[in-house]
């Protein structure tokens, strides 16, 4: 039972990863989001991993969600994206970033050696307890725990920078056709403003 509980938990991971990546609109991907999110938090629980299964939910699909959330709507996001790249070479640059983070991640694979078994390592977290997950996180894995809020950080950063609007800029004809009606109310004996 516990196999076909993950392998439907698998399934709607993937779909909410889907619909993240594929609608236009970024509140529904912020809700795709959502759903992976509790999936994988589904995963943990079917695997007894019970604390990281209470993190996965209060951290991220809690308060991480919260906050994408608010910038979105903050930043009035919720528009369908136009057809026309927000930065100039946005492509090009994404296509020359995507295939140098591939190549990387294939030389990771080739040549890590864990220094520890993977049933030891297993063994060692006592079923998802919070202390061994915290010396675990905060002594082997420091470097891609800080690597993961970088991460954060910078796509918050991002979706802020590419929705940014540019500043209004005075219309030289409003204004001059305003100072045209101030003189004129003036030439009648009128005060603007009163």
């Amino acid at each position: 039972m516990a196999n076909v509980a993950f392998l439907i938990l698998a399934l709607l991971t993937v779909l909410g990863a889907v619909i993240t990546v594929s609608v236009c609109n970024a509140v529904h991907a912020s809700l795709g989001l959502v759903g992976t999110l509790l999936s994988v938090a589904g995963l943990y629980a079917t695997m007894n991993a019970s604390f990281l299964s209470a993190v996965q939910v209060i951290v991220y699909a809690g308060a991480i969600m919260v906050l994408f959330l608010f910038v979105i709507m903050l930043l009035d996001a919720n528009r369908p994206i136009s057809g026309k790249d927000p930065l100039p070479y946005i492509t090009e640059i994404a296509a020359v970033g995507s295939s140098l983070m591939a190549a990387a991640f294939v030389v990771v694979a080739f040549s890590y050696k864990d220094p520890k078994p993977l049933a030891q390592a297993a063994a060692s977290l006592q079923n998802g307890a919070p202390g061994p997950i915290g010396e675990t996180l905060l002594t082997r894995f420091l470097l891609p725990f800080e690597a993961v809020s970088i991460l954060l950080l910078v796509a918050v950063v991002g979706s802020v920078a590419l929705v940014q609007r540019p500043a209004q800029q005075p219309d030289p004809v409003l204004e001059a056709e305003g100072a045209r009606v101030a003189e004129g109310q003036k030439a009648d004996g009128l005060e603007v403003g009163a």
